[in-house]
């Protein structure tokens, strides 16, 4: 009898994990004597009887019909499409497939990779893989993700996000260790799969062994095929059709409508689980904290309702239920699981019967002009309300219940899914494709072309953070950024942590901005209580340093529980933080520090406290951030950005929000324009601070402004920078300068 090993993982993945199954983790298994026993080619070892149960399952899949013409298609040719639908099975049997492949060659031309649009999915079918395979995670099967790996040197199937596979070009432009590259979700149009399908047309014709499959949804397999040429297109039907309901109009709060037709549907006493497709991922707590809240005021005959919260942009797992209140609902118990129209693959269960669709999503827009997110409510595309509707196929009597009428997605709906090459930030893929440029692979055919301000935009922040010579390649410093997995402004400043000696507080900075928001949002009624905690962690410097506070805590916590019986949950419970996010921020420094090792990056002693650390920790920030000032332009907390005339306030859960001290000048992580401007992650700045730290040329091409201004007069009080530098040169030791490189004089950067 073989066990699945789990690697990495805490109780309540594993809990998360069965409450999607809908099993209870446990699985007998029934060993068969007086027959031969079958050998797995994979390990060596016999099958169990639980592989021969689960290989009855997926033969009746509905992609199981075309694995015949895919390994045909294969072995013949290098790149080859699967178009199905949602929950076909491609995602889980096309990887596996494929790994076969790389196994029938002994591995000569390498194993296999999917790289998945999520992390979450790619943990998932790694696991999923490993039980259909029978083998275990970790070893013949395994994943790679942001900040977590999972394999070995056997591993022959692995899955990655999109991103990881990305970064792992820049060491390896080849993949050669690749035999078959899998790029699943396809339709979801992300940055980094846009970029691989343009990038690995030029390593195709480099490696003409490699082998390229796309999954995709079939509204794109169309324009794939246009786009790869003449390749083989292998279709897949799902099995039933889903009943469709359209409300005759649109609702005014399309939020409170699905909830309350969710509680209808639950009082109807029909079975299955329900899938509810809403607009953004405040949503989805929202909808978590209400369905939670109503909980005890339902029927106990009816059953228990477990709201399961998706968040396709975050990790955060759902806290296990009230074992004592699960006693009172042996019954029946319901599933409500809460995404966005982006949240499709992150579906596992089988038993859904009712989708509730909205229609709406809320999405962001990147704007180059002001180098801003504006958070837009629009309808969901054609194909994302296609895609709802076949998480039904696998159930006989599944009901979609979509919250607008039918006419709205003739006139409203775009046909295809948006391209986030076209709306979002390209900094961080301009880096990548110069990077790549250096290996011969720089040139990218897009699916679908950025715009060309867009670009300019990101060679000129990228200039701006002296990551590009004066021949317009990467320079030395721009290697050194593109080695971190982070925003390039933010691996800047880890980089003139260096220099300032703050690289321990700065790489917790790093980590807590990375990782997501720590705050959780307090139920109704204890927000008072929530804003008194948070205030224990509140220093007057500003949030970066109350981040710092709210991570060193939270690792004292932790130290403590080992010793006492208190959890470090329970100690978040207490102060309102995400236990997660602040594990996922640990997780995430950790990596940081290898990176800082592995190019042998100076890290400085801890010194959290003193003023001279909290004005080097300034410093760093403005070397990356100088391009993310703004000024109190009248005295009440009404911030004009430096870059452009738009106005923000202070988010709520900013330390100086609805305080007595509002700084004049500040310095924000993220600002995003919407019904309510606001910049978060806040800090205090001076003005002589930005004028020491900022380019000269970056502050000459601002627009006019009265801060402008102001920041000129600071200049013409400074002394020449001639004798800054020479002062400079003087303090520094110019044995740490040999270790941090140096960019060309004319970039006046200070650090530089």
């Amino acid at each position: 009898k073989k066990k699945m090993e789990f690697v990495n993982f805490s109780p309540e993945s594993r809990y998360f994990s069965e409450l999607l199954d809908g099993s209870d983790g446990e699985d007998e298994e029934i060993l068969v004597y007086g027959e031969e026993l079958e050998l797995n080619p994979f390990d060596g070892l016999p099958y169990s009887s639980r592989y021969y149960r689960l290989m009855k399952e997926r033969q009746e899949l509905p992609v199981w019909k075309v694995r015949c013409a895919f390994m045909e298609s294969l072995l013949h040719h290098q790149i080859v499409i699967v178009s199905g639908d949602a929950k076909t099975g491609k995602s889980s049997q096309v990887p596996q497939w494929c790994a076969e492949h790389c196994l029938a060659a002994d591995c000569r031309h390498g194993t296999a990779v999917c790289a998945q649009a999520r992390g979450q999915a790619a943990v998932r079918l790694a696991l999923r893989a490993a039980d259909e395979m029978d083998v275990n995670v970790g070893h013949e099967v395994g994943y790679f993700i942001p900040f977590e790996c999972c394999c070995a040197t056997e591993t022959i199937l692995r899955y990655c996000t999109d991103s990881m596979l990305q970064r792992e070009m820049m060491s390896a432009p080849l993949l050669s260790s690749y035999g078959v590259i899998i790029l699943d979700d396809v339709q979801e149009r992300t940055v980094p799969t846009d970029v691989l399908l343009g990038v690995l047309k030029h390593v195709l014709k480099a490696r003409p062994a490699l082998r390229l499959v796309l999954l995709t949804a079939p509204p794109m397999s169309s324009k794939l095929q246009d786009f790869c040429g003449s390749v083989p297109l292998l279709r897949v039907e799902s099995q039933r059709q889903a009943e469709v309901v359209y409300a005759c109009s649109v609702p005014r709060d399309h939020f409170l409508s699905a909830l309350r037709l969710l509680f209808e549907i639950h009082h109807t006493k029909e079975k299955g689980d329900i899938v509810i497709f809403l607009a953004c991922e405040q949503e989805i707590e929202k909808a978590y904290q209400i369905i939670r809240q109503e909980q005890p005021n339902l029927n106990p005959d009816l059953g228990e309702l477990i709201p399961v919260p998706l968040y396709p942009t975050k990790s955060d797992l759902i806290p296990k239920p009230n074992q004592d209140k699960q006693k009172c609902y042996q019954k029946y118990r319901r599933k409500v699981l809460l995404t966005t129209s982006r949240g499709e693959s992150l579906i596992w269960i089988k038993n859904v019967t009712f989708v509730i669709d909205v229609g709406v999503e809320r999405r962001k827009v990147y704007n180059p002009r002001i180098r801003a997110d504006s958070v837009v409510m629009q309808p969901i595309s054609k194909a994302q309300a296609e895609m709802h509707k076949q998480i039904l196929s696998m159930s006989p009597s599944g009901k979609l219940f979509c919250l607008y009428p039918e006419e709205f997605t003739y006139k409203e709906m775009k046909h295809d899914f948006p391209a986030k090459i076209q709306e979002s930030n390209l900094t961080s893929m301009v880096l990548f494709l110069k990077r790549m440029d250096i290996a011969g692979f720089g040139h990218c055919d897009f699916l679908s072309s950025p715009a060309p301000e867009s670009l300019m935009q990101a060679l000129e922040d990228l200039d701006y953070l002296a990551a590009l010579d004066n021949n317009g390649n990467l320079s030395e410093f721009g290697i050194i950024m593109s080695e971190f997995p982070l925003d390039p402004q933010l691996a800047k400043s880890i980089l003139a942590s260096c220099e300032f000696e703050c690289v321990d507080e700065m790489l917790t900075i790093a980590a807590m901005v990375t990782a997501p928001n720590c705050f959780l949002h307090a139920p109704s009624g204890t927000e008072e209580i929530a804003l008194t905690c948070w205030r224990k962690f509140s220093h007057p410097a500003g949030d970066h340093f109350t981040l710092i506070n709210v991570f060193n805590a939270f690792r004292e916590a932790s130290t403590n529980c080992r010793s006492q019986y208190y959890s470090n949950e329970k100690w978040c419970r207490d102060y309102f933080l995400s236990c997660s996010a602040l594990r996922m921020a640990e997780t995430i420094r950790a990596e940081l520090v290898e990176i800082m090792k592995r190019i042998e990056l100076p890290i400085s002693e801890p010194d959290f406290g003193s003023q001279e650390n909290i004005l080097s920790i300034k410093k760093a920030l403005l070397s990356g951030y100088f391009m993310h000032i703004a000024r109190d332009v009248d005295g009440s907390g009404n911030y004009l950005m430096l870059t452009h005339r738009q106005v923000a306030q202070l988010h709520p859960f900013s330390s100086y929000y609805n305080t007595r001290r509002i700084p004049e000048w500040v310095l924000f992580h993220e600002f995003s324009i919407s019904e309510e401007n606001s910049i978060r992650v806040v800090s205090e700045i001076s003005p002589n601070l930005f004028v020491e730290l900022a380019p000269h040329y970056y502050f000459s091409n601002l627009p006019p402004s009265e801060s402008k201004d102001i920041l000129q007069e600071v200049i013409n009080h400074l002394p020449p920078v001639s004798t800054i530098k020479e002062k400079q040169k003087t303090n520094n030791d110019n044995k740490e300068n040999e270790k941090y490189p140096q960019p060309p004089t004319e970039q006046r950067c200070i650090i530089q």
